[in-house]
């Protein structure tokens, strides 16, 4: 199998897992449409470029995002800092892209409870770590088609970059974000 790998920097334990299946390629820039063919999934991890609608008919399979939320909440950037400002349920959650961001069906999702001493920078790792081993353990479930996609249900909450406070400091305490 070949497996295309979407991220801003090159997570070694995914493409180390990945590898185990077949053979990886990295990426971190936008996709371009000839390269597409040559890949069986691609798997999406903290890729901060949109895939286009034009992209997503031609895939051979559906494109895979693990994302840092319980979606609907918290989809778009930094989702993390927003579970704790608006007090959403925190946790993490595969889904299938779709032409929104953040909106596909899901394929399976973890609630995740923090202690009171975490700060933005150990919640945000655990939920890396969540996430992975929440991968790692179905992967070969998803690529089976073994879990049924579920819609995503309520309207949750987006955010963008844009929206975060300035010189944020990731070592605040998660109980003082208000």
């Amino acid at each position: 199998m070949n497996f295309l790998f979407l991220s801003e920097k090159k997570n070694l334990a995914m493409f180390n897992f990945l590898s185990l299946y077949g053979s990886v390629s990295w990426k971190s820039n936008e996709l371009e449409l000839e390269e597409l063919k040559l890949f069986d999934w691609i798997i999406s991890f903290g890729y901060r470029h949109i895939i286009s609608n034009k992209i997503l008919k031609i895939t051979k399979n559906p494109i895979i995002n693990l994302h840092i939320s319980y979606l609907p909440y918290n989809r778009g950037s930094d989702p993390n800092y927003w579970s704790f400002k608006d007090n959403t349920p925190k946790g993490v959650s595969i889904h299938f892209v779709d032409k929104g961001i953040d909106t596909g069906p899901i394929l399976i999702q973890k609630k995740v409870t923090f202690s009171k001493d975490e700060t933005l920078k150990t919640s945000y790792n655990k939920l890396i770590n969540e996430i992975q081993i929440l991968f790692f353990q179905n992967f070969k479930m998803i690529i089976e088609g073994k879990l049924v996609p579920k819609k995503q249900v309520g309207l949750g909450s987006f955010h963008l970059k844009k929206e975060l406070p300035p010189k944020l400091d990731l070592n605040t305490k998660i109980n003082n974000i208000k």
